[in-house]
């Protein structure tokens, strides 16, 4: 039998009252859960013989087993870093910190305020230390572990009168089967305490939960739902990993909340028992990039809709097939019906040619065409930002309105602020496209926030760069960059793109429609060798010069190409070198010995490699230490 929660002691190791109000075990909001949770974890502590009184274990494990650690847990970090550098902006000037644990409350990572920092090295809050509740008594990542739920423990909550300085609000990070990988925190000094922070530590580490899914899934099916349609790709979202015959393998939270099931309970399931339907209905029904989600139904009859996504070569021929001759009436009807009604040809839908990551983006910006939410486009040179920012336009409800758009580049020194608010102007009702926004001076940035914020239209920002670390080194206003946190994507450059034939293709049919041309093998070949550092526009660039070399044949080969494509390759051309493999797994150990380096710090690796961050977290990702 359980006996009473003893109150805290102070640092003579006696019984103290507690003022009113002073501790959040009965505080407003978290009620007589958060007093039994913390009270159960307290009575764990004495039974482990734990002394409240007692100097707290500064012990780290030693800088060989802390890098053996993070390579063991490199996917989990791979996959929670940039949340974590998101969430630290959002908690940014709190005298705060976010920390990554493993399974066992060893701290892999953390990132904050630099005076709070140092303050917390002091209680050894920091790489190596471990916070299970064995070693540190009471606390959010240990009480976490234990009790596999988000934890609030909160200054004198805490088992040692060492750590009463503390707030922390810290969440298991959960795969798709259940197991903890790890654990996500925000400590900080108790003063600044906010009742938000649990809240945005819970949804980071959904984030994190629906990546790792993702990532588990992408040569899979996955089932995207919510009751709502318009929050299908949103955090909200369930989401469910299916098996070729149809069996559930996985759940993120969303799903399991939605459903009210277990992720156990719901693996015993198949889409049949679930959702009343099955790979070959879905694989009909999502069989066009075009089409809306599935409304389906529970047994309990739960109304959800639903959208499949059908990632990898195993799927192509049950989703690329023509529907069954069977399911068309063999004879038409007496009456014949009317004609349908045409579809409205779509903008974006054309450049979805067969590539997985321009495929997701031109998804979830064909999801808020229709809502005016601020969206920024992320990426290189001719990427295709500003294609993609057009298609958006005329795909929307602001079809007919006017398109405007500014280069932040290229504006004029003098008349900068006057060219921005005319273009505003210009865009009402219709959309603003703000090229290059990285570029754009930081009291121009002032000036235009909030103009912005009274814009009546759409709003497209393309950048090169990733904004949050002009942020962090105050190069961009942060409450400009949170206005633009709509809908955030990284267009991927050429080079790291699948669908090269069918780009140039495409790209063959707009520069001239009639006679159609075609590229012969040879010159394909010549394309899939060079790099693209100009992207789809330098590829665009490249089919124009290689018609007008053509003239008026069909067929285009490597005599047409520009002299850099036609020779590019011959020598020095990865895809004609042998023992290519070779070099991309020395290219790999590279990048691991300077995440190694770094001490898990991508940011530093991908600067000492001279690559960006993102491409570095993308190679790793893919190819992590096994």
């Amino acid at each position: 039998m359980q006996g009473p929660f003893r109150p805290p002691l102070n640092s003579r190791g006696s019984s103290r009252a507690q003022p009113p109000g002073r501790s959040l075990a009965a505080g407003p909001g978290l009620g007589s859960l958060h007093t039994e949770q913390i009270e159960r974890s307290h009575q764990r502590c004495q039974a482990l013989g734990l002394s409240r009184i007692a100097a707290p274990d500064h012990a780290r494990v030693a800088p060989p087993d802390l890098a053996l650690l993070r390579e063991r847990n490199l996917r989990l970090h791979l996959h929670a870093a940039p949340v974590m550098e998101l969430l630290h902006e959002q908690i940014t000037q709190t005298h705060s910190m976010v920390a990554l644990t493993d399974a066992t409350g060893t701290i892999l990572l953390s990132i904050g305020d630099d005076d709070f920092l140092s303050r917390a090295a002091r209680v050894a809050l920091a790489p190596g230390a471990n916070w299970s509740e064995a070693a540190k008594g009471t606390n959010a990542v240990g009480t976490a572990l234990v009790s596999e739920l988000p934890t609030l423990v909160h200054g004198d909550e805490h088992f040692l009168y060492a750590n009463h300085f503390l707030t922390c609000s810290a969440a298991p990070i959960l795969d798709p089967r259940g197991n903890v990988l790890g654990v996500l925190d925000v400590s900080g000094d108790q003063r600044s305490y906010h009742q938000h922070t649990m809240a945005l530590v819970k949804l980071s580490v959904r984030l994190i939960e629906n990546h790792w899914l993702s990532d588990d899934c992408r040569h899979g099916l996955r089932l995207h739902f919510h009751r709502r349609a318009e929050f299908i790709g949103t955090l909200m979202e369930g989401i469910l990993a299916v098996d070729a015959d149809g069996r559930i393998s996985g759940a993120n939270r969303g799903a399991q909340e939605q459903l009210g099931l277990t992720g156990a309970a719901l693996r015993q399931h198949t889409l049949q028992s679930l959702f009343g339907t099955g790979v070959d209905a879905l694989a009909d029904h999502f069989r066009s990039p075009l089409a809306q989600p599935l409304a389906v139904h529970t047994a309990d009859g739960q109304g959800f809709h639903l959208h499949a996504r059908f990632n990898g070569p195993q799927w192509a021929p049950l989703v690329e097939a023509a529907p069954p001759a069977a399911r068309t009436p063999a004879t038409p009807p007496a009456t014949a019906p009317a004609a349908p009604a045409p579809a409205a040809r779509s903008a974006l839908a054309p450049l979805r040619l067969g590539d997985a990551a321009m495929a997701r983006l031109v998804d979830r910006l064909q999801r808020v065409c229709e809502h005016p939410i601020p969206v920024l486009l992320l990426g290189e040179h001719g990427c295709g930002k500003g294609v993609l920012a057009r298609a958006l336009h005329a795909d929307s409800p602001r079809a007919a309105e006017p398109w405007v758009a500014l280069n932040c580049a290229t504006l004029p020194p003098q008349g900068a602020e006057q060219r921005l608010l005319e273009g505003l102007a210009q865009a009402a009702g219709g959309t603003l496209f703000l090229d290059e926004i990285d570029t754009l001076p930081l009291p121009l940035q002032a000036r235009l926030l909030p103009a912005l914020r009274q814009h009546a239209g759409g709003l497209v920002c393309a950048s090169r760069v990733a904004l949050a670390p002009l942020v962090r080194q105050q190069h961009f206003r942060d409450d400009l960059y949170f206005h633009l946190q709509g809908l955030v994507l990284a267009v991927p450059p050429l080079r790291e793109r699948s669908d090269l034939p069918a780009l140039a293709a495409y790209l063959l049919r707009q520069l001239r429609p009639q006679p159609e041309a075609r590229l012969r093998p040879e010159a394909l070949a010549a394309l899939a060798r060079h790099d693209w550092p100009g992207n789809v526009r330098e590829l665009k660039s490249a089919l124009r010069t290689a018609l007008a070399l053509a003239g008026a044949a069909a067929d285009i080969g490597v005599e047409h190409l520009p002299d850099a494509l036609a020779t590019h390759g011959q020598h020095t051309g990865s895809a004609a070198m042998p023992g290519s493999e070779s070099l991309q797994a020395l290219e790999l150990q590279a990048m691991h010995r300077a995440v190694a380096d770094a001490h898990g710090n991508i940011a530093a690796a991908a600067r000492a490699l001279g690559v960006s961050r993102n491409t570095l977290y993308r190679r790793l990702r893919w190819n992590p230490v096994r």
